[in-house]
C-alpha cells in the first residue's frame, strides 16, 4: 500500500516539475476566457448541465487556492441565470428534463455561502421538479420526459448530488433511501455481470429501437456514461450521513465499478476509450475518449481520499491523469486546450440515435467541450491534492461544538450549530479550514459533549474556538477542572491542542484561561487590532519566526485577545511588545494559541479579505505543521 502511494507521489512531482502552474489553473484561464459574460453554448445562453460540471470545477480551485476569482466566476455565472425571485432563466420545470437539476449544486453552493433567499428558493424549484418527476415503476427518474420508463446512467449525475445536498440541507432524511435507491436500481439493471461495466441506459418498456427485448437495455458500454455515473457516487456519497445503512451499498457500488474500470483500462496510455471493451466489427474507429477518461481519474482519486476505495487503487488514477496531460492538453497559441471530447452521445430522439457502435463513432469529437474541460478540472483538483495528502493520513482533527455551542435557526427552522464549524460556508464558518485540512489529508470530526480520555482517544488534533458566555448561549458550557485535567494528559500523550479565542467582549476568558493556563498562556482582556469597517491595515499581524509560517505573511487578524506568557511558551507573532500567537510543547504534545479566531471562512476564502493578505497561504502553512506536530 506505501508503496503505491509513494509511486504517486512520485508521478505528481512529475508533473509539478514539469509546468509552472497546476493544469487545472491553466485550463480554468481557457474557461474564463471562451465563455467570459454568460455561459453559452452556440449562440445562447441556457441553463444547460454542462455549465454545472465546469463550475464545480471552478469550486475545486476556488476552495484549492483561496483565489477568489473562481468563485466570482461562479456566481456571475450563476446570477445571469437565478432572478432576485429565485425563478431561473430558460429553465422550465414542466420539461421533466433530469439534466436540468445538475446546477442545482452551484445554486446551493451560494445559499450556503451567501445565504441569499433567491438561491434557497431556485433550490426549492428544481428540488420541487424532483417531487413528480416521472419515475419507473420501481421507483428511478426517468432521464426525461420525452424519454419515458428510461434510466440513463447520466442522469444519476445530473440528479442525484443536489438531491442528497438538498436533504442535508433541508434535514429530508428520508430522501436518502431514495437517493441510494437510483444507484441501486441503475446498477441492478445495468451492470453486466461477466465485465462488471454498465451499459449506457435501460429501458423498463423494452419498447425503444435500442433497447434489447429481453432485458430493456441499450447495446454497448459508453464510457462517459460510467463516467457520469462514478461521479455521480463519490459526490452523492459527499452528504450521506455516515450511519445511513444504505451508505455502504453507494461504496459497495463504487468498489464494483471501479474494479471493472481498472481491467479495460489501455494499459499503454492510461486512458479509456469511447466504448469499453468493444472488440466487434469497426473496432479500430473507436478512440480514447478525454471526458471519460477524467472522470474515471477523477472518481478514484477521490474514492481514495475519502476512504471509500482502497488506497491500492490510486495509481489508476494517476496513470489515468498523465495519460490525459500527455494525449489531450495542448497549448496553442498561448492558450491553454482539452482536446478528444466526444460533443455528445445519446439514444433515441430524432434523427434516432440506434445506440450501434457506428453511431457513437459518428459523433464529432471536439477542442474544449464544456462537458470534457470540466471533468479534467474536476480530476486535476483531486491530482493537485496528492502531493499534500501523506502530511495527514490517518490523522483526525476534531473540532469542538461544546465549549463554542451557538446555534440558530437553518433553512428549515430548526436550530443547528453554525459558528465556527465545519459545515459551515458563510462567513463565521470553519468549511475553508476544514477543506485544508482534508487537503492534507486528515479526517474531520465535531465533538458535542464534554471531552474525554474516550472521546479525544483517536483524535490527532483538538480545536476550541471562542467559548461561549451567555450573550453567546443562554447556557453557556463553562470549561470545567475536569476538562482541563482531561485535555491535558490527552497533549501529554502526543496530541495537539489548538485555542482560538477572541476578545473578551466576544469570548469566555474567564473559564477558558483554566485550560490555557496550564501551559502557560493567558488570554487577557487587553485587545488590539480593533479595525473600523474596511482599514485592513489596522489588522496587521507579522509573524516573527519560520517555525510555523515560512514566509513573512502580512496576515490579517482583528479584534485580538492579547495573550501572555511564561516559559517555556514561545512567542510566534508580535505587535510591538504584545503577544498576538503562541506556542509550546507540553509532553509529547504541543499546544498553539492565537487570540483571534482567525482562520474563518471570512478571512481565508478571498471574498472579503484583499489579496495583499494571505491569510489562506499562512492557514496552509500551519495546518502542515500542526499535522507534523501530532504523534497520535
Amino acid at each position: 500500500m506505501k508503496r503505491f502511494f509513494i509511486t504517486s507521489l512520485l508521478f505528481v512531482g512529475m508533473i509539478a516539475n514539469a509546468q509552472q502552474r497546476p493544469y487545472s489553473q491553466q485550463l480554468a484561464e481557457t474557461v474564463m476566457t471562451i465563455w467570459k459574460d454568460s455561459f453559452s453554448l452556440g449562440n445562447q445562453a441556457k441553463w444547460s448541465y454542462d455549465m454545472g460540471v465546469v463550475l464545480k470545477g471552478f469550486e475545486g480551485l476556488w476552495r484549492n487556492t483561496g483565489d477568489v476569482k473562481y468563485y466570482n466566476y461562479i456566481l456571475k455565472q450563476m446570477d445571469f441565470f437565478v432572478k432576485d425571485d429565485g425563478t431561473i432563466k430558460t429553465y422550465r420545470p414542466d420539461e421533466y428534463n433530469i439534466d436540468h437539476i445538475n446546477n442545482g449544486k452551484l445554486v446551493l453552493l451560494l445559499y450556503r455561502v451567501t445565504g441569499k433567499e433567491k438561491y434557497l428558493k431556485a433550490a426549492q424549484l428544481l428540488r420541487n421538479q424532483l417531487l413528480t418527476h416521472p419515475r419507473t415503476n420501481e421507483g428511478g427518474f426517468w432521464h426525461k420526459k420525452i424519454y419515458p420508463y428510461q434510466m440513463w446512467l447520466d442522469g444519476l449525475y445530473m440528479g442525484a448530488p443536489f438531491y442528497a445536498e438538498y436533504a442535508d440541507l433541508m434535514h429530508e432524511d428520508t430522501a436518502f433511501n431514495d437517493v441510494a435507491n437510483q444507484f441501486i436500481w441503475m446498477e441492478k439493471h445495468a451492470r453486466d455481470a461477466k465485465t462488471g461495466l454498465l451499459y449506457h441506459a435501460w429501458d423498463e418498456s423494452k419498447q425503444q429501437k435500442w433497447a434489447n427485448k429481453e432485458t430493456g437495455l441499450s447495446p454497448l458500454f459508453w464510457a462517459r456514461a460510467m463516467g457520469w455515473y462514478a461521479t455521480a457516487v463519490v459526490d452523492a456519497l459527499d452528504w450521506f450521513p455516515r450511519n445511513h445503512p444504505k451508505r455502504k451499498d453507494l461504496i459497495g457500488i463504487l468498489n464494483r465499478l471501479v474494479t471493472a474500470i481498472e481491467k479495460v483500462q489501455d494499459p499503454k496510455t492510461g486512458l479509456w476509450y469511447d466504448i469499453l471493451n468493444y472488440n466487434g466489427p469497426g473496432k479500430e474507429k473507436n478512440y480514447l475518449e478525454a471526458s471519460a477518461s477524467s472522470q474515471f481519474v477523477y472518481a478514484v482519486a477521490k474514492g481514495v481520499r475519502n476512504g471509500y476505495l482502497p488506497q491500492s487503487k490510486l495509481p489508476i488514477a494517476t496513470k489515468g491523469y498523465n495519460g490525459l496531460v500527455k494525449k489531450f492538453i495542448k497549448n496553442e497559441n498561448g492558450q491553454t486546450n482539452l482536446h478528444g471530447t466526444v460533443k455528445v452521445s445519446g439514444l433515441g430522439g430524432n434523427p434516432y440515435r440506434d445506440g450501434t457502435f457506428e453511431y457513437y463513432m459518428s459523433e464529432d469529437v471536439i477542442v474544449n467541450d464544456a462537458k470534457g474541460v470540466g471533468a479534467f478540472l474536476l480530476a486535476s483538483n483531486e491530482i493537485d491534492m496528492l502531493p499534500f495528502q501523506s502530511k495527514g493520513k490517518g490523522k483526525k482533527v476534531v473540532l469542538d461544538r461544546y465549549f463554542n455551542s451557538e446555534k440558530r435557526k437553518d433553512a428549515t427552522g430548526a436550530m443547528s450549530y453554525w459558528h465556527y464549524t465545519w459545515e459551515e460556508k458563510s462567513h463565521p464558518g470553519f468549511a475553508g479550514l476544514g477543506h485544508i485540512f482534508n487537503k492534507h489529508g486528515a479526517s474531520l470530526a465535531s465533538l458535542d459533549v464534554a471531552p474525554s480520555a474516550e472521546n479525544l482517544r483517536n483524535a490527532s488534533l483538538y480545536i476550541i474556538v471562542d467559548p461561549d458566555h451567555v450573550k453567546d448561549n443562554p447556557t453557556p458550557n463553562y470549561m470545567s477542572n475536569k476538562d482541563v485535567t482531561a485535555i491535558r494528559n490527552w497533549v501529554s500523550a502526543g496530541g495537539v491542542l489548538v485555542l482560538m479565542a477572541n476578545d473578551s467582549s466576544n469570548a469566555d476568558l474567564q473559564h477558558f484561561n483554566k485550560l490555557s493556563q496550564a501551559f502557560g498562556i493567558t488570554f487577557t482582556n487587553r485587545s488590539r487590532n480593533m479595525v473600523k469597517n474596511d482599514a485592513y491595515e489596522t489588522g496587521v499581524v507579522f509573524p516573527s519566526n519560520t517555525e510555523v509560517f515560512k514566509e513573512p505573511y502580512k496576515m490579517f487578524l482583528k479584534e485580538i485577545s492579547i495573550v501572555d506568557i511564561k516559559s517555556p511558551a514561545r512567542s510566534l507573532a508580535k505587535l510591538d511588545d504584545d503577544v498576538a500567537i503562541a506556542t509550546v510543547k507540553y509532553g509529547k504534545g504541543t499546544v498553539f494559541a492565537v487570540g483571534d479566531p482567525w482562520l474563518y471562512n471570512e478571512y481565508i476564502d478571498g471574498r472579503k479579505l484583499p489579496a495583499e493578505y494571505p491569510n489562506f497561504k499562512a492557514a496552509e502553512d500551519l495546518v502542515r505543521w500542526l499535522l507534523a506536530q501530532s504523534k497520535k
